[in-house]
Order: structure tokens, then C-alpha cells, then sequence
């Protein structure tokens, strides 16, 4: 018998959305249930979630080898601020120029060049003997990330079985946290006997230990082969059936106008889009800002505001551990608060948090355990933009919206560790530190009831 399959659901996109009518079909035949998971499904996102994984590792080693690097390459607060920014000016790179050739490409083969790239320059930044040598290779690292995070989110959604399409993109952003977390944990006992010289060669070595398994056993996006029918398309489409155990497909589509229709840049301020397209953009600049402040500064900052090295490891560490807990829960408290309610919840209390920290003097525990909550509440709420980013866009220009939302929010990410540094460089006290970077914390929450209003009004 014969039947056809939808593949490929925007990433963050609710199982629910009645755009089916947009979605390419592939004629197949056979009665096996395509809906459940299988192994294979299974392995796929756990590849994925891999990726993400590396991501952490290669981000945050730098943060929790910050003291010693900076003693060791002599770097004040301002120039290691220059170096936090390029890793994350290179994510930007990534994103905005690197993963649009994926669609020339194909997904696969963007992911293992970024997971590549990532290795070897963060191999070669353990060997950095200056500022310079270290900033160019930081832009390495972050570009391999921002073009790999495009590929590995359009796998999880279209691999995962419609049900769980949520569920997946969810658990991928959780590996970014828990692999923080892990490598916290690793690095507190190691700051005080290895150079951060092995420190970052082993994230580099462990970045590479990704490679084989993903050329092996990575399928490339079902989805992708249809549309750009390269060499033996359908041949590929039925291996990768094979193995999920999914019906086999008898015939390709034909490509279809709709695919390029309304499309680029110019789309998301098409149709009465502008307005939200702006304020999207504004409140994941400000998001980022502050998240990438904390991720790249707290083990810093806790050592400033009295803590032992080790105890700063394990203060970025418990923020990583609350990091998945709010990635994990803020999909659940939005299902009773709606979407825009739950992020400005967790924003609200995350710029609380933040203000406790910076302003009240407590044990190490409670300082730990703060930490934590901020953790929670702020890598929460700010995720909570995923979903509301593909609830904005039809999907014709979904891909491109959230591309870009993503990609120009990096002048958040550049400029948040950046004027950290400047602020600590001018001996500016933690107390008014943390209460500053609250402020685009409220701008976000400006921002997103503004888009519930607007949504309301339409």
C-alpha cells in the first residue's frame, strides 16, 4: 500500500501547528507506524545532543580557565573580555554566514566540517602564546558552533517522531548545560595542577572524539535530499528509511514554487511583521547580553567577590545544572502560564537573582545555591525565545527568522562579556555589576509583553 509521510518540522514549532499544507510529502509504501521511536531515532538525537555537548565544553572551558589563563598570558580584565566576545562574534559568523551553505551542502556535511573546526582550534588555542593567536582561534571555535547549532536543531525536529518534535529540540538544548556542568565538576579538582594550556588541548581532544561516530552514523536531513535531489537521492532516502524503520519512498516530489516563495531577509518585516520582527530582536540582544555575561564572567566574579578558585568552578558549575533544570521546565509552566507569561517570569526572577547575588553578603552555600536559581530562571526564560521565534514566522520565512533573530542577538553576546570586562577593569564594585546587567533582563520583559499584546490584538 502507499501513503505519504510529512517530514521536517521547524525546529521549536509545536506539534500541533495546522501549517501541514506547507510540508514537501515523499510517496512511500508500506504499513509500518512511523510515528513511534525506534534506535535509530533515538541515536540520531543523541548525536545531536552530542554536538550541543561540544558546544559547552568549548564555550565554557575558556570561563573556567579564565584566572589561570589570564595570569599565565598576562591579560587584564579588559583584553580577556576581548576574548570572550571573539569566540562569540564567531558564533555569529557561523550562523549568519556559514550555515546557509548547508542548504547547498547538506546538514550532514555541515556538521562534521563545524565539529572539525571546533577541534582544531580548540587544540590550538591550549598552544596560544598571545592575545591575538587566541582571539583568531576563539572566532574558530565560535564559528564551527554557530554553524553547527543551525544543522544539529534541523535534524533533531525532523528525526524525532512528530509527537515529540518539542520534546527533542528541548533535551538538544539541555546538552549545552549538562556538559558545562560535567566539565566544571572535572576542571575544579585539575585548576590547580594542569596548565590551562591541557586544560583547553583536552576539551579539543574531546571535541574530536565527536567525529567518527557522526561520519558513521549522522543520516543526512530526508528533507534536504528531496528538495536538491543530488546524485542517487532516492537510493539515500530508502538507505536512511532502512534504518528507522519508516516506509519506503517509491517516488520524489516534484520542487514546488512555495519553497522560495516570499523568502530572505526581507520577509520578516513583510505582512505586518515588523513590529514584532524589532522587538524579537531587541529582547534576544538584551537576553544575550546577560546570559553570556554570566556564562563567560561567574567563575570570575565569585572569585572577586570572595571565593576560593575551585568554589568558582563549582559556582559555574551549579549555574549549569540550573541551566538545564530551567531549559527542561520552562516548556511545562508554559503550558498553564502561555508562552510570553512563563519567559517574563523567569526573566523576573532571574534579574532578582541576579541583584541578590551582586548586593547581598552570604555563606558559600547560599552564594551556591543562588547561582543555581540564576542558572534556572535566566538560560529558562532567554530559551523560551526558540519557540516564541517560530510562533512569530509562518513557515515559509520561519527558518530565516529564526536564523537571523539568533544570529544578529550575538551583538548581545559580543557586548555583554565585553563591557563586563571594562566594568571590572574600572574596579566598578560586583554590587552595582550584577544590578546593571538586570537591566536588559527588564528590557526583554518589556519586549515580550509587548509581542503578547500584539498577538492579542491581531
Amino acid at each position: 500500500m502507499s501513503s505519504s509521510i510529512p517530514y521536517e518540522q521547524p525546529p521549536g514549532t509545536s506539534s500541533t501547528h495546522s501549517d501541514t499544507h506547507d510540508h514537501q510529502t515523499l510517496v512511500t509504501t508500506g504499513s509500518r507506524d512511523p510515528s513511534g521511536w525506534t534506535f535509530m531515532r533515538a541515536v540520531i538525537i543523541a548525536l545531536c545532543f552530542g554536538v550541543n555537548m561540544v558546544d559547552g565544553v568549548d564555550v565554557l572551558m575558556l570561563s573556567y580557565v579564565a584566572p589561570t589563563l589570564s595570569q599565565g598570558l598576562h591579560l587584564n580584565a579588559e583584553q580577556l573580555g576581548v576574548v570572550f566576545s571573539a569566540g562569540l562574534a564567531g558564533m555569529a559568523f557561523g550562523g549568519l554566514i556559514l550555515a546557509p551553505f548547508s542548504d547547498k551542502t547538506g546538514r550532514r556535511p555541515l556538521i562534521i566540517f563545524s565539529v572539525v573546526l571546533m577541534a582544531v582550534c580548540m587544540i590550538a588555542s591550549g598552544c596560544a602564546t598571545s592575545m591575538s593567536e587566541l582571539v583568531v582561534l576563539r572566532i574558530g571555535v565560535g564559528a564551527g558552533i554557530g554553524a553547527a547549532l543551525a544543522g544539529i536543531a534541523t535534524l533533531a525536529a525532523e528525526y524525532a517522531p512528530p509527537k515529540h518534535h518539542d520534546f527533542a529540540v528541548a533535551m538538544l538544548q539541555g546538552g549545552y548545560p549538562i556538559a558545562a556542568t560535567i566539565t566544571g565538576f572535572i576542571v575544579a579538582p585539575l585548576i590547580h595542577t594542569w596548565s590551562w594550556n591541557a586544560l583547553l588541548i583536552g576539551a579539543g581532544i574531546f571535541s574530536a572524539s565527536a567525529i567518527l561516530p557522526l561520519f558513521f552514523f549522522l543520516p543526512e536531513s530526508m528533507e534536504f535530499l528531496a528538495q536538491k535531489r543530488p546524485r542517487n537521492a532516492l537510493n539515500r532516502i530508502q538507505a536512511i528509511e532502512r534504518r528507522l524503520h519508516l516506509p519506503l519512498t517509491t517516488e520524489l516530489p516534484l520542487p514546488t514554487s512555495s519553497q522560495t516563495e516570499n523568502m530572505g531577509v526581507g520577509g520578516l518585516f513583510r505582512e505586518g511583521r515588523a513590529v514584532r520582527t524589532a522587538l524579537l530582536w531587541t529582547s534576544i540582544i538584551s537576553g544575550f547580553m546577560t546570559l553570556y555575561f554570566i556564562i563567560s564572567w561567574i567563575p570570575k566574579l565569585t572569585v572577586e567577590a570572595g571565593l576560593e578558585i575551585s568554589d568558582s568552578i563549582y559556582a559555574g558549575a551549579l549555574y549549569n545544572i540550573g541551566a538545564f533544570l530551567g531549559c527542561a521546565t520552562i516548556g511545562i509552566v508554559a503550558i498553564r502560564l502561555t508562552l510570553h507569561r512563563a519567559i517574563m517570569f523567569y526573566l523576573f526572577l532571574a534579574a532578582v537573582a541576579l541583584v541578590v547575588f551582586g548586593t547581598v553578603t552570604m555563606p558559600i552555600v547560599i552564594m551556591l545555591f543562588v547561582a543555581f536559581l540564576i542558572g534556572v530562571f535566566l538560560q529558562g526564560g532567554f530559551n523560551g525565545h526558540y519557540p516564541l521565534a517560530a510562533s512569530l514566522y509562518p513557515v515559509k520565512v520561519r527558518a530565516t527568522g529564526m536564523g537571523w533573530a539568533m544570529g544578529v542577538g550575538r551583538i548581545g553576546a559580543v557586548a555583554g562579556p565585553y563591557i563586563g570586562g571594562l566594568l571590572l577593569q574600572n574596579h566598578v564594585r560586583i554590587s552595582y555589576i550584577f544590578p546593571i546587567y538586570s537591566i536588559p533582563l527588564v528590557i526583554c520583559i518589556i519586549c515580550v509583553f509587548s509581542m503578547s499584546v500584539l498577538q492579542r490584538s491581531t
